[in-house]
C-alpha cells in the first residue's frame, strides 16, 4: 500500500488508515482480531483507536496484533472514555450496547479533560495496547471551555520529551477547530477531521492555509447522501481531494482490504 508522511509530522503510514471505531459491532474476537492481521497483511501500517471505542476492547484486540507487528503505528485518543470504564468483560460491554439502545445514559461516554485524568488514560491505554509509546496522541472532540489549554500543551510536550508520545493534536469534527486553531494553535499539530466530497468540510483547515492531514467519513457520507457510487470511485475521489495526507477507512470484509490496497495503486 502507497505509504506518505503525514504534513507536518515525521509519522510516515499507509495512505489509507484503518479505523477501529465501529470494530467491537457483532463480531466475536477472533473475528475482529483476524480482520486487524488482514488489515496488516495488506499493507494498511497505522491503526486508529481510542479508550471509548469497544470500550477499551478495542485497544486491548489491537495489543496482539501491535506485538507481532512492532512496525505498525497506532493512534489513540484522550478525552472520551466508557461508561463503566475501559475493563469491562465483552459480555458486559455487549449487554451496556444493548441497554443502551432503550436507556441511551446507560452506554453514554463520560467527557472528561481533567489533566489529572488524562495521565491516568495515558498509561492506562499503553498498558492496553501493550506498547511504550503511542504515535499519534489526539484530544478526542475537545471543547475549548473544558480544556486548561496552556497546561495541556505543557504535558503533552513532557510525554513526548518522555518518549510515551509521538505528534499530537486533536481529533474532531470541522464545527468544534475554530476556537483551538485561533486560541490554543499549539494544540493542534495535527488535526483529524471529518470530510465529505460534496460537503468539503475540511476546507476549514485550508482556508487557513494548512493541509488536510488525516480526514475521515468520506463513504458514509456519500451513502448517507444517496449518492450514486461504489466504495471504490468514493475513496478515489477521497484519495484526489486529500492528496497529501492519510485518510481513515473502515471495514468488517476482509475481501475490501486488497481492494483498498489495489485502489491506491491506480489513484492518481
Amino acid at each position: 500500500m502507497r505509504t506518505i508522511t503525514i504534513p507536518g509530522t515525521n509519522l510516515r503510514c499507509s495512505k489509507f488508515i484503518f479505523g477501529t471505531a465501529n470494530l467491537f459491532n457483532g463480531r466475536a474476537q477472533r473475528q475482529r482480531i483476524a480482520l486487524l492481521e488482514a488489515a496488516a497483511d495488506h499493507g494498511f501500517t497505522h491503526f486508529d483507536t481510542a479508550p471509548y471505542y469497544g470500550f477499551g476492547m478495542s485497544e486491548r484486540d489491537l495489543s496482539g496484533v501491535l506485538k507481532r507487528h512492532p512496525e505498525l503505528t497506532v493512534t489513540t485518543k484522550v478525552g472520551i472514555y466508557s461508561p463503566g470504564g475501559e475493563e469491562q468483560p465483552a459480555a458486559a460491554v455487549f449487554l451496556r450496547k444493548a441497554a443502551g439502545q432503550l436507556i441511551p445514559s446507560i452506554s453514554r461516554p463520560t467527557i472528561d479533560f481533567h489533566l489529572g485524568r488524562a495521565r491516568t488514560a495515558l498509561e492506562d491505554s499503553l498498558r492496553r495496547l501493550g506498547r511504550e509509546r503511542v504515535d499519534l496522541y489526539m484530544l478526542h472532540e475537545p471543547q475549548i471551555d473544558l480544556v486548561e489549554t496552556d497546561e495541556w500543551l505543557s504535558w503533552l510536550e513532557a510525554c513526548r520529551r518522555e518518549g510515551k508520545i509521538g505528534a499530537f493534536g486533536i481529533a474532531s469534527l470541522t464545527s468544534g477547530l475554530p476556537p483551538f486553531l485561533q486560541q490554543a494553535p499549539g494544540l493542534t499539530g495535527v488535526v483529524q477531521t471529518f470530510d465529505s466530497l460534496d460537503g468539503k468540510e475540511a476546507d476549514i483547515l485550508r482556508h487557513g492555509g494548512r493541509p488536510l492531514q488525516i480526514t475521515y467519513g468520506y463513504v458514509s457520507a456519500a451513502f448517507s447522501r444517496a449518492k450514486r457510487m461504489t466504495v471504490e470511485d468514493v475513496l478515489r475521489a477521497a484519495v484526489q481531494r486529500n492528496s497529501e495526507g492519510a485518510i481513515i477507512v473502515s471495514t468488517s470484509r476482509r475481501e475490501r482490504l486488497a481492494q483498498y490496497a489495489r485502489l491506491l495503486e491506480t489513484a492518481p
